[in-house]
């Protein structure tokens, strides 16, 4: 789970004498984790960014994740898990995985930016081989992927995006969930992300301000979805530089 990762990264630091972070950051995933660093460890971090969050799935979200994990599993070469005993890799499922997944991480514009209707080739083939040069960008995408990424580690992290809801220790209730926290926070959402919308982004910064902590968020427009938080678009890199140029003022403060 997104906790036991943190409690692993909070040993690390205990064995490497880091009684305090300047600022725990994140993205998507990452943002999950500088959230619960907060939650868990409130003394440990002075500041916590969290970019491109939410602070739990939606069922869109979880069933996304479980259609990746079906092709996984479905794959005959997935072996319930084992694959590494028979030298093999589960690359279809996988593939597939990789392919949805990188759906999501964009938004319709970006795709028609990008892509539009655009053929391969000089014209349409009518077969079911590749006709649309994002159909090609996929395939593209699923072939490297499955060269680079573990197919059980991908199981265990869309299961820890799934199971992520710190607030279910608190009655569901977020604000309460984020009471502990001592660490001023930046928080940052990208206007076309349809994976971890804006509203998600709105609903820990209206916890925090309800118990009275110190917030700042920004709403970046970007076309790209979810990826947006990846990618060099200057408002978002000015005011990331700016709150980081605040951290390390404070930082040289109080050396």
């Amino acid at each position: 789970t997104v906790s036991d990762w943190v409690n692993s990264q909070a040993v690390l630091a205990d064995h490497l004498n880091i009684q305090q972070w300047a600022a725990v950051i994140g993205g998507s995933l990452g943002g999950m984790q500088a959230m619960q660093w907060a939650i868990s460890f409130p003394e440990k971090q002075r500041h916590v960014l969290i970019i491109a969050a939410a602070p739990k799935l939606s069922a869109q979200n979880i069933a996304f994740n479980e259609v990746a994990r079906t092709a996984i599993k479905s794959d005959p070469d997935f072996h319930e898990g084992h694959y590494a005993d028979y030298n093999a890799i589960p690359r279809q499922g996988l593939g597939l995985a990789r392919m949805l997944g990188h759906i999501t991480y964009l938004s319709d514009a970006a795709m028609g930016e990008k892509f539009g209707r655009e053929l391969r080739y000089d014209a349409i083939q009518y077969g079911y081989d590749v006709d649309f040069q994002i159909e090609s960008y996929l395939r593209y995408q699923s072939e490297t992927f499955v060269e680079h990424f573990d197919a059980n580690t991908y199981l265990l992290m869309t299961k820890a995006l799934d199971y992520f809801d710190p607030a279910q220790e608190f009655g569901h209730d977020l604000a309460k969930t984020l009471a502990s926290i001592q660490a001023k926070c930046l928080v940052v959402s990208f206007t076309s992300d349809w994976r971890f919308s804006p509203e998600r982004s709105h609903e820990i910064v209206n916890a925090l301000l309800s118990t009275g902590k110190e917030v700042t968020y920004a709403e970046i427009e970007a076309h790209q979805g979810h990826d947006a938080f990846l990618m060099p678009i200057p408002r978002y890199h000015e005011i990331f530089n700016s709150y980081m140029q605040r951290i390390a003022a404070e930082c040289g403060a109080v050396a």
